[in-house]
């Protein structure tokens, strides 16, 4: 190996050494960086430089800290390197080098070493690949970055192995805490082989014995198999395990005859598929359950035999289990919490009445990394034969307390809508039910009310109060303006007396309400998100030169502000069409169906989209059949809960829209010869443009069908 004495020697071999640092250097930035060397070889910070061999990373040169800290020269350094790093750590430090010999990215962690007079000290650590202007990793070079701890001295009776095993169990706990949960089991299997046993896997009850690699595949409880029996056997070792409420273990013998079928005779013929030849005579499966709170809820095997101390590492392997046991607990609990959240978010969806005369367009979607629940909500209702009521509200929070309280404010809005209908009197109201019921979040809303104007007809009376939220905006004449009258405190503060605002719009008019998640991220404000709303409105609608339906600005707001939201996000967009029986008339035909997730729903779809097609005399209605057959039917396999199937005429084409309660979007998947279906979505990519937004806790997947159909598909 080649001595370093200096950075200007061997480090600067390759493209990061400092010699390449230096070029293009002028005289003063070279001597600064001199003199930054110099107190690196001569400061109190431990460096130290390892080669990159066949045989793995070998110690090449320390500077003074590094002797002064390990008592060694750098000579004898070299020449003691495998006893300098404390003997059981060896292998995880190992791996760790082997890691990030593939990223190259830098990391820390701390070395426990072996001072020249036989004590141990702790010393952390940053650790850099280093590489060639190949690119070829050539060395490590490991900062100190901390202080030197003192390591008590080991009890003489723990070995290598033991060593060994509880570092793996330290790095169990950072492989649950930081790895993905699909991942986490596979992880600590690489980690339990790399470092301890030959082989080792973890199962869940499935019926059958069930290999598992992640903390999410773990079922609820045993399931029955395809003969009536589950992997949990009280006759058989290994099938007891799932039945047991204490830890225990069992040993079951690799060259042992299992009963047929069991759990055990199971565990053996997997192992023996995965260990191949490799397989060594005489070898034992140690299997223990994965217990957590008096149940198991899988189980954890190893192979062991032909290591030594291999018993002491039992109870590091019980450590392990129980730690695996309650990440998986921890998991089910999060999972159970979300179920409720999820039914919770399902009962309050916003709701929408289908409106005559008024083209509307709504969105709903609660901030995903907050359980799918949130306080922001809309509705669009009939307030009596003449009246639509409106409100999109925002209670603070994005948990179930948010929710709750959301539920409580939206029923006492629509109560009090109801029967007062003027949208000052309604909050007052309001404000004066929330003093008594000591709601603890605050809230904001704008409620509006719409009337037709009798002496001018598709002229409507729009009348609102906002309650702390921002201005809605009226689309009007190529312009864009602010509904920003009646302003107001928040909900709840204070009984004053609220104002109402009141405008006329006529047809061609549009008005959109919001909550501030549409608008409002970290890297702009809320000011600057309104602006640019404002900006795709005047592209969308006053630009148009054809008719512009809700659909189509909503659709075009949702492209346009691509940013993943922030926060929960509520909208209603009306537009307002020239009325049924005029000269110019726009008002899209509208008709929804709330369906069954059941395959006779396919067949009812298909019907009621024939007919609906028929009666609004629109052409190409097998296309629009197919359509909505394959979309239904994607409903009804891959979601959740019942569907809803909304078929739109604004005059320039039928626009489809179905809505599920699966959050995952449609895939169109790779065409091949062995694949039975799976080709849906490239029939209706044939047949219609189409794409799909999130909604409620699920999606929409929408569709506006093209006016001619393929040749080949006639």
């Amino acid at each position: 190996m080649t001595n370093i004495p200096a950075p200007s020697a061997g480090v600067a071999a390759g493209a990061t050494g400092p010699a390449s640092i230096s070029k293009g250097m002028v005289p003063a930035e070279r001597e600064a960086a001199a003199a930054a060397a110099e107190v690196l070889l001569t400061g109190d910070v431990a460096v130290v430089v390892l080669n990159v061999t066949s045989v793995g990373p070998v110690f090449t040169w320390g500077n003074a800290a590094f002797e002064r800290a390990s008592g060694y020269t750098l000579a004898q350094a070299r020449e003691r390197y495998g006893q300098i790093l404390s003997p059981g750590y060896q292998p995880v430090v190992r791996a760790q080098f082997a890691e990030h010999a593939i990223d190259g990215q830098p990391f820390t962690m701390t070395l426990p070493l072996v001072r020249r007079d036989g004590s141990e000290i702790s010393v952390p650590v940053t650790i850099t690949p280093m590489r060639d202007e190949t690119g070829t990793l050539v060395r490590f070079v490991a900062v100190q970055q901390g202080g030197l701890e003192p390591v008590a001295t080991p009890p003489p009776d723990l070995g290598y192995h033991s060593r060994n095993a509880l570092e793996t169990v330290a790095r169990v706990s950072d492989i649950l805490a930081e790895v993905n949960d699909e991942q986490a089991l596979d992880a600590i299997v690489r980690l339990l082989t790399r470092h301890l046993y030959t082989w080792c896997g973890f199962f869940a009850d499935d019926g059958v014995l069930k290999p598992i690699g992640g903390l999410t595949a773990v079922g609820r409880g045993a399931k029955q198999g395809p003969r009536g029996r589950s992997a949990a056997d009280p006759e058989d070792p290994v099938g007891r395990l799932f039945a047991a409420t204490s830890m225990r273990r069992a040993r079951i013998a690799m060259d042992a005859v299992e009963v047929p079928g069991s759990a055990s005779a199971q565990l053996v013929d997997h192992v023996r598929t995965q260990m191949g030849a490799s397989l060594k005579p005489g070898g034992e499966l140690l299997v223990l359950p994965l217990l957590v709170r008096g149940r198991a809820l899988g189980l954890l095997a190893v192979l062991v035999g032909g290591l030594d101390d291999a018993e002491g590492s039992e109870a590091v392997l019980e450590l392990v289990a129980r730690r695996v046991g309650q990440a998986m607990d921890h998991r089910q609990l999060y999972e159970a919490e979300h179920r409720v959240a999820e039914a919770l978010q399902r009962a309050m969806l916003p709701e929408q009445d289908q409106i005559e005369g008024l083209d509307v367009w709504t969105y709903y979607a609660p901030n995903a990394e907050h359980a799918q629940v949130g306080g922001d909500w809309y509705d669009v209702v009939h307030l009596d034969d003449r009246t639509v009521g409106t409100v999109v509200g925002d209670v603070v929070g994005h948990d179930v307390e948010a929710a709750a309280a959301m539920g409580q404010l939206r029923s006492v809005v629509r109560a009090f809508a109801t029967e007062l209908v003027d949208p000052g009197r309604v909050l007052t109201k309001v404000d004066r039910i929330l003093e008594n019921m000591r709601m603890r979040r605050p809230a904001s809303l704008v409620y509006a009310s719409l009337t037709p104007c009798d002496e001018d007809a598709g002229t409507w009376s729009l009348a609102y109060s906002r309650a702390g939220h921002l201005p809605g905006l009226w689309i009007s004449d190529g312009e864009v303006r602010e509904l920003d009258g009646a302003p107001g405190r928040l909900m709840g503060f204070g009984i004053e007396e609220r104002q109402t605002a009141t405008v006329r719009v006529k047809p061609g008019d549009a008005v959109m309400f919001y909550t501030d998640g549409l608008v409002e991220r970290r890297s702009r404000t809320i000011q600057e998100g309104v602006g640019l709303v404002r900006e795709i409105l005047v592209d969308v609608v006053a630009a148009s030169s054809s008719a512009t339906t809700a659909a189509d600005v909503g659709e075009a707001l949702l492209s346009r502000l691509s940013e993943p939201p922030e926060d929960d996000i509520a909208v209603v967009i009306i537009r307002f069409p020239q009325p049924a029986g005029q000269d110019g008339a726009d008002v899209p035909r509208e008709a929804y169906w709330r369906l069954a997730a059941d395959v006779d729903s396919v067949r009812m779809a298909r019907r009621l989209t024939v007919s609906t097609c028929e009666v609004w005399g629109l052409a190409n209605t097998m296309a629009a059949e197919l359509v909505v057959a394959e979309l239904i039917t994607n409903a009804v396999v891959y979601g959740w809960g019942s569907v809803g199937l909304t078929l739109k005429d604004a005059g320039d084409g039928l626009r489809i829209e179905v809505q599920d309660n699966n959050p995952v979007p449609p895939t169109p998947l790779e065409v091949h010869p062995a694949r039975v279906g799976g080709y849906g979505m490239h029939i209706v990519t044939r047949l219609a443009d189409w794409g799909w937004r999130p909604s409620g806790v699920g999606k929409v997947v929408w569709a506006r069908m093209r006016p001619e159909i393929p040749q080949d598909l006639v």
